[in-house]
């Protein structure tokens, strides 16, 4: 068999299973198996493929198949403009998410030497991309879960910047250190209801810890709220991201514990994603 005819495979199966992405899917998984990049698989499609890549594609193909996200199978996901090693510990990083680090490189500049926090910081995405476009600033990153923060350190010292983050494992109720310029999340924000309810490969696959926040949603938003009113300097910013129909209520939080709405961002949809606040005492 050649590449070509092992690509058609995987492209049929994974059509047949119902998965939108097939070909691109099967493009990916193949040129992963093959330690190919994209472009070089596509010009060895009449290549006679070895039998152990043949064997390893199938297997992965039979992971997409059950909807595993193609991000766990191939171990890394473009966010902002760099990569990401990524596994079942760590939310997978999403484009709307991009957004918190657009609005926050907006407010300091390149020369700037800021403190920065990021609260829930998963595989690290958020915070190594700013750190990486703004390296005069410092920052820590706290989680609760310690198998995400090793991914966060992986990713770190993969960006060269593991003397740049201070990584701890803790709960934002228990964190009492310091005075930040910023504080960045993206926090769990999925009511009860609607979890049960998410596709799939996001139900099935990604973490609940990074996902589930109490009967109304806002578990972790009250906390992270309620603690970054105490960490930030006064005139310090709090950007967070929210979930469907959040706003309101997250402004009324936000007000309830004085902070000043700077911005709400809309994401590609026009929902409402990413709230820049102030705190004003």
């Amino acid at each position: 068999m050649n590449y070509l005819s092992a690509l058609n495979f995987g492209t049929n199966l994974l059509k047949k299973t119902k998965i939108k992405s097939h070909s691109l899917d099967a493009e990916l998984l193949l040129a992963y198996v093959s330690k190919f990049s994209r472009e070089k698989l596509l010009i060895n499609l009449n290549k006679k493929i070895k039998e152990k890549i043949l064997y390893n594609y199938k297997l992965n193909l039979k992971r997409r198949k059950k909807n595993e996200p193609i991000a766990y199978i191939l171990k890394t996901k473009e966010f902002w403009r760099y990569s990401f090693y990524v596994n079942k510990n760590v939310l997978i990083p999403r484009p709307e998410t991009e957004i918190i680090v657009e609005e926050l490189l907006k407010k300091i500049s390149f020369e700037s030497s800021k403190k920065l926090l990021d609260v829930g910081t998963g595989s690290g995405c958020i915070i190594i991309s700013i750190i990486k476009d703004r390296p005069k600033c410092y920052a820590s990153a706290i989680d609760i879960s310690k198998k995400a923060l090793n991914i966060a350190k992986f990713n770190a010292k993969m960006h060269h910047l593991e003397n740049k983050i201070k990584f701890i494992n803790i709960d934002i109720d228990k964190y009492i250190h310091n005075k930040y310029d910023f504080i960045v999340c993206n926090p769990p924000y999925i009511n009860n209801i609607k979890l049960k309810r998410l596709d799939e490969n996001v139900r099935l696959y990604e973490p609940h810890l990074a996902l589930k926040a109490g009967n109304d949603g806002f578990d972790f938003i009250r906390k992270l709220i309620f603690k970054s009113k105490i960490l930030l300097k006064k005139n310090g910013k709090l950007i967070f991201e929210i979930g469907e129909k959040q706003e309101e209520k997250s402004k009324y939080l936000l007000n309830n514990n004085g902070f000043y709405i700077d911005k709400i961002c809309k994401d590609m949809n026009l929902n409402p994603r990413v709230i820049i606040s102030t705190k004003t005492f």
